[in-house]
């Protein structure tokens, strides 16, 4: 086999879907955003980073209610499909980066909002990445979560990450609330706010949008059909695959 690092395992898989990530109904709206949006408020002084900018549906909001924020990626293609939509839409004042979020290029304390919605699953070491937002943030600033919640139950959590990592080999973990809790104190953020929120991911959008090899959709489906009572009640398994699950919004500070 082949041997690939996994920062290039991530980019393999999400270069060739900008477009799709930046289409997805799924990313570009969300009670999430919406939450955060309110909690943001006008903040014409500020300067926002999105960490894991995806499709850009973050930075975007960041970008019309901030004077500058920077969309922060580690794919190059997905940096440049979401500068192009930026331009589309007039917003100037989106900065387009390419990088790790291990490794940020900015000094300590450079931004007053650090946000990341959807990625941190993806992060090899998520701990230097949330270090690294940490030492990026100003005092006193904001810094909020948002991903996919896995659940406390060895069961039902075995199976979210199973699914997962079938659908997209660049998934690394899903983690509970008590673990957010747990990684934020220990880089130094203290955790204010948390919202929780269910949504339901249709089957054939959620595999199209990765471009799941046939193979790997049929384990996908063979696993749900094997799949007991409790998993099938909490995923809110339906016949055509689709199923429902957990996110947040966690709001810390320094």
């Amino acid at each position: 086999m082949p041997s690939r690092s996994h920062d290039s395992v991530v980019a393999d898989q999400f270069g060739p879907r900008a477009e799709a990530y930046v289409a997805s109904a799924v990313h570009a709206r969300g009670e999430d955003l919406d939450d955060f949006e309110r909690l943001v408020g006008a903040r014409p002084e500020a300067v926002a980073l999105d960490l894991g900018c995806g499709g850009g549906h973050l930075a975007f909001l960041l970008a019309r209610r901030c004077q500058r924020v920077v969309a922060y990626d580690l794919s190059a293609s997905m940096v440049a499909t979401v500068a192009a939509e930026a331009a589309r839409r007039g917003l100037a004042n989106l900065e387009p980066r390419q990088g790790s979020v291990e490794a940020l290029p900015w000094p300590e304390a450079a931004f007053d909002i650090v946000a990341t919605r959807y990625s941190a699953h993806h992060w090899r070491d998520v701990g230097a990445g949330l270090r690294e937002a940490r030492r990026a943030l100003k005092p006193g600033g904001l810094a909020a979560f948002m991903d996919v919640v896995a659940p406390e139950d060895p069961l039902l959590d075995t199976w979210l990450q199973s699914l997962e990592l079938l659908r997209d080999p660049s998934h690394v973990r899903n983690y509970s609330i008590a673990q957010w809790r747990t990684m934020l104190a220990a880089v130094g953020l203290k955790p204010t706010r948390c919202s929780r929120y269910r949504i339901r991911l249709e089957f054939s959008a959620w595999v199209a949008r990765m471009n799941t090899p046939p193979t790997l959709v049929a384990a996908i489906r063979a696993l749900q059909a094997k799949a007991d009572e409790d998993v099938v009640r909490h995923f809110a398994i339906e016949a055509d695959g689709s199923f429902s699950i957990d996110t947040m919004l966690m709001v810390a500070e320094g």
